[in-house]
């Protein structure tokens, strides 16, 4: 096969300017991005980092409402993110060292209608480290994160047209993004199809997400990433929404029975893939992958697998009262590392379907 010289030496050109752009990105970050590899069980979080117990996951049903029915052409649209450091307990007793996409894990959740201009604004507030972002909705080179490599104390930002609609995965890109996406930074945008989706009286945002720590779950302390660990593949924690136990008790998912309800589930990674179930419970109907086309659109499922950095749009009606759980039907991640959370279902159950 004969190869045009000119379009190898722009190929070539192309490669160069790609690593010139990473090695100038690695040049300018405050300090080195080689992960820690300590070994101890616990170690001190960085004074500047101060401890919140609460806040570090994103509520369930913080979701922005539908678009179509208010609007039904494209417009012009800016989200505002901010990158920023926040030690927070990953469960009871204790801390880890995240970095979010403001200030909570998975960031938040993105909107927009198929067709929209959409402008990113990043700020990063995190002093020790340069941040980015990648959308996977994202027609052009590297999802904006070319673009959006950003020093302490600066905003970038880029623009891009929404041609697909689907769920999406947004994560930062800067080297090494599986560090930085071990660390909790990735969230979801939507982008609505025209006609919107089929009406839902509840709506909840998911996200899977493993962590590295260098100390064990259980152990009590102050957890920092651990880079070994992350190259074996084993995390200490596989959790819902950046933490143990973030969707249950007070942060659980909440519907009334015969409501229909929608969750956008997607899995953050960097690595391990989600076998998404929900115990005693169908799937009534599901987008695989993300995709919001009604044509390839799937029913009555038990278990969908989501891979990293994918997503799943999944409908449910409640016809019976009580608790049901959602796992992560790999069930040792569920059971001995996190990947748990209940939705509580209130009202009278329909008679003759359940009971002892």
């Amino acid at each position: 096969m004969m190869v045009d010289r000119t379009d190898l030496v722009a190929a070539i050109g192309i490669i160069a300017l790609m690593f010139a752009s990473f090695a100038a990105v690695m040049a300018t970050m405050p300090r080195s991005t080689t992960p820690a590899t300590t070994t101890s069980t616990t170690t001190s979080l960085p004074p500047e980092c101060k401890l919140d117990t609460s806040n570090i996951a994103k509520n369930a049903s913080d979701i922005p409402p539908p678009i179509w029915g208010t609007r039904d052409s494209p417009a012009n649209v800016t989200a505002h993110l901010q990158t920023e450091e926040r030690c927070a307990e990953i469960e009871t007793g204790a801390s880890y060292e995240y970095w979010t996409f403001n200030g909570t894990v998975p960031g938040p959740m993105i909107r927009v209608l198929v067709g929209d201009n959409v402008t990113i604004d990043l700020t990063n507030n995190d002093p020790s480290m340069v941040h980015s972002i990648d959308l996977h909705a994202v027609t052009g080179q590297g999802g904006g994160m070319m673009l959006t490599q950003t020093s302490y104390g600066k905003t970038s930002s880029f623009w891009f047209k929404a041609l697909y609609p689907g769920l999406y995965v947004y994560h930062c890109a800067t080297p090494p993004a599986d560090m930085h996406i071990a660390n909790g930074m990735y969230g979801m945008i939507l982008v609505e199809p025209q006609g919107g989706l089929p009406q839902v009286q509840k709506e909840f945002y998911v996200m899977q997400g493993e962590f590295y720590t260098a100390g064990a779950k259980g152990m009590s302390g102050d957890h920092a990433f651990n880079a070994t660990k992350m190259l074996t593949g084993i995390p200490d924690y596989v959790v819902f929404n950046g933490r143990v136990n973030s969707l249950t008790g007070a942060g659980a998912l909440h519907a009334q029975v015969n409501q229909t309800i929608r969750i956008f589930f997607g899995v953050g990674g960097p690595n391990l893939d989600s076998s998404f179930h929900i115990i005693g419970e169908n799937l009534n109907k599901v987008y695989p992958w993300g995709s919001t086309n009604e044509t390839t659109a799937l029913y009555d499922v038990q278990t969908v697998l989501v891979p990293p950095g994918g997503s799943t749009i999944v409908q449910l009606k409640l016809p019976v009262a009580g608790t049901f759980t959602l796992v992560d039907h790999s069930l040792t991640w569920a059971v001995e590392k996190g990947a748990a959370a209940s939705l509580v279902v209130t009202g009278t159950s329909t008679p003759g379907i359940f009971g002892p």
